[in-house]
């Protein structure tokens, strides 16, 4: 038994710290509208600035 569990523990030692490819990266062409992180953030914070512009009635009649 000792045996076994000695040559499972050096089994262990023997592999890559990287994980074995574990992690991939696509880095495959998709098809879809590409828009870039920066011009995401912009429209999100417009958006949020027109609703709060909203709620606080500035564009009630």
């Amino acid at each position: 038994m000792a045996r076994k569990s000695k040559k499972r523990d050096r089994e262990r030692v023997a592999q890559p710290i990287s994980g074995a490819g574990l992690l991939t990266f696509y880095q495959e062409e998709i098809r879809g509208i590409k828009i870039r992180p920066i011009y995401v953030v912009v429209i999100a914070l417009l958006l949020l600035s027109l609703v709060m512009l909203a709620h606080i009635g500035l564009f009630a009649p």
